[in-house]
């Protein structure tokens, strides 16, 4: 009746998983409790649960991100402190925990907390650069974000109910086999990705249509924001790669659930072929999760130095190139392997190669802030720290690029030194800059800056203090996923990496304080006039927050930096509020099929991973019958009356003209 599932997979003799899904309930409970005494439940289930809204699934994501990210670091810190207590001794982690311990803090954090926030802030940002009212597909946008949030759903309850992968972040085979990892492990892991993959794909597919198709008048493709092109890249590599994880994986759960050999070590399988399938979406990855940074850094050192971004079309340029390179570097992940010396070198080339548009884009951020009149507000300082440590970790991963280097450093603690430069230098750094930077446009209040500034220093050196001993360490021969060690020389180090780590831990916990202390200060941290930082793009030209059809008045754009444009032509700004242009708008009618996809999806993977097929079969029938509802469905859109079009306009311009007024005037 319930297949695999008995009392016995729930690890009753294992205090630290117990102890946590335990806090986590708690905290889910209370949460909820909260919610239907203050009466809040009918308020989230209309404005947010079922809302289509680019802006609220922008901000869902966003908030997915955050939370997912204080499970992966708990994973982080647990690492960190197990290796800085195990020299000659076993430490508080046994190893077939320690090893879903590191699993799991790749897999959430690439997939739960930097693709989330990164399509978080395209979702929000992107419609309102564009000047138009909405993504493409807005319904679908509301499934590819609950499909996210199934995955990341089953892959915390692993930790209470069965166990998690042990394979690392990757489920290299043979290790991934049925013979090799006969629990339900490797099955969370498989299906958590599957589902959160085609929630990925929809959304990548999404935002490409958006960017190619829904624009305002004049937006040519060389007038767009630079987030623009990065998001347009970003999600090309999306819709090209993510096909390639989702066949990677469903041949490897063929080969669990149906004995199909694709990479088994018998019956004609090869290994070989999991690691370039799995390499070809893996690298593409990296680029998929650091462009949407790239384009986060140009708009704020733009905004932050007052001027242009230097070479424009450079960038453009740059942005391309890097989407196309990205797809011909997946070997250099595995030069050990035995392909050859011809290919390694060809691979090596390009892996060098790739740096160039990177390095392109570093020398026109450098040259936007060049005689520029520049702010040194948060999100400015995110990202020149970006800038020192992503450059950096691009030189090791250069260094590494070079197949005989490689030979010595593949596999070691060298390795992740450098995907932790890259990723949180570059990832996590820009994800934290577009978080302060349009904070305000999405809530309606500025972020507290003076403890934004102390959790960017705690990150930064903490960031340094954890990651570069992990460098000397790979020198020093030391690699990754050791439980524990007998070396002396390794000790010293591995105690500063811990204390780096708690640095970090104290700038998350300001982090947390700043989003408390803003929300109780927010009438004195009010964006009264949608644009807080004096912005060049479009978003900036609508309320903060924004309504839900964005803009009144669809705007006319005539070339680059078009809000920096209206704004120095202020006159005719103020002659665009005319009744005769105000029409009746038509946004998407909220709907819940996002939510109840969701709700069968995570029925079905749950099912799927324990092997109880009728609740499969529900599953399906479910999710069919949601399909089948929404598809005739014949009424998707309300209409927002001229009149109240008109109302709200004119009350966020007469807002606007009383503060400038009063400014002038002091």
């Amino acid at each position: 009746m319930l297949g695999k599932l008995t009392w016995d997979v729930i690890p009753l003799d294992q205090p630290i998983p117990m102890a946590a899904s335990g806090v986590v309930a708690i905290a889910i409970l209370a949460v909820l409790a909260w919610v239907v005494i203050k009466g809040h439940l009918p308020y989230l289930w209309r404005e947010w649960i079922t809302s289509v809204d680019h802006k609220r699934i922008g901000v869902m994501y966003t908030l997915l991100a955050m939370v997912m990210l204080l499970r992966g670091f708990a994973d982080a810190i647990m690492m960190r402190a197990q290796q800085a207590v195990a020299y000659h001794s076993p430490g508080f982690l046994p190893p077939e925990h320690y090893d879903q311990v590191f699993s799991a803090h790749g897999t959430i954090m690439i997939f739960f907390v930097a693709m989330p926030f990164m399509i978080g802030l395209m979702n929000l940002i992107v419609p309102l650069q564009l000047g138009v009212r909405d993504v493409a597909f807005p319904t679908l946008n509301s499934v590819g974000f609950w499909l996210t949030a199934t995955g990341a759903l089953l892959i915390n309850i692993s930790l209470v109910v069965g166990e998690f992968a042990r394979t690392g972040w990757l489920p290299f085979p043979p290790l991934s086999e049925l013979a090799y990892s006969p629990g339900v492990g490797v099955d969370y892991y498989l299906w958590s990705l599957e589902i959160s993959g085609v929630g990925t794909l929809v959304s990548g597919i999404n935002l490409v249509t958006t960017v190619l198709k829904v624009r305002t008048s004049g937006m040519n493709y060389l007038r767009m924001p630079m987030f623009c092109w990065t998001t347009l890249a970003t999600n090309l590599l999306i819709v090209a790669a993510f096909p390639i994880l989702t066949a990677t994986l469903a041949m490897l759960l063929l080969d669990r659930y149906l004995g199909f050999h694709f990479f088994t070590n018998d019956a004609g399988g090869n290994m070989m072929m999991f690691m370039n399938l799995i390499w070809a979406w893996g690298h593409p990855e990296v680029y998929i999760l650091v462009l949407p940074a790239f384009g986060i850094f140009s708009e704020v050192i733009s905004t932050f130095s007052g001027k242009p971004l230097f070479g424009y079309r450079s960038m453009v340029a740059a942005t391309m190139a890097i989407c196309i390179l990205s797809f011909l570097v997946w070997l250099h992940h595995f030069f050990t392997m035995g392909a050859g010396a011809d290919v390694n070198a060809i691979f090596g080339i390009a892996t060098m190669i790739i740096a160039v548009p990177t390095g392109v884009k570093v020398f026109n951020w450098l040259f936007t802030m060049y005689g520029g009149r520049v702010r040194f507000k948060t999100p400015l300082l995110w990202s020149i720290g970006f800038m020192v440590t992503f450059v950096i970790g691009g030189m090791t991963g250069v260094l590494m690029a070079v197949p005989p280097a490689d030979f010595v450093l593949h596999n070691s603690l060298f390795l992740v030194a450098h995907f932790h430069n890259v990723i949180i230098g570059g990832v996590l750094f820009g994800a934290f800059a577009g978080y302060t930077y349009w904070f305000p446009k999405a809530f309606g209040f500025r972020l507290h800056e003076g403890l934004g500034q102390a959790a960017f220093w705690c990150w930064l050196v903490g960031f340094y203090v954890a990651f570069m001993p992990l460098y000397i360490l790979g020198l020093l021969g030391m690699t990754r996923r050791m439980q524990h060690y007998d070396v002396p020389g390794w000790h010293p180090w591995l105690i500063v990496a811990a204390f780096g780590a708690g640095l970090i831990m104290c700038g998350i916990v300001l982090q947390i304080v700043q989003f408390v202390v803003s929300i109780r200060r927010r009438e004195q941290l009010r964006d009264k006039t949608g644009d807080p930082w004096d912005g060049r793009s479009l978003e900036w030209a609508t309320p903060s927050p924004p309504p839900a059809f964005n803009f009144a008045v669809l705007p006319q754009v005539s070339g680059e930096d078009a809000f920096w444009e209206v704004k120095r032509h202020a006159a005719e700004q103020r002659q665009s509020d005319q009744t005769s242009e105000y029409r009746d708008i038509e946004i998407p009618r909220s709907s819940a099929t996002g939510f109840v996809c969701a709700f069968f999806a995570t029925i079905m993977g749950f099912a799927l991973i324990w092997h109880i097929w009728w609740m499969v079969a529900a599953g399906a029938i479910g999710a069919f019958a949601t399909f089948v509802v929404f598809a005739w469905r014949d009424h998707d859109e309300d209409l927002v009356p001229a009149e109240e079009v008109a109302r709200i306009d004119r009350h966020g311009l007469a807002r606007r003209q009383a503060i400038f007024t009063r400014e002038a005037a002091e």
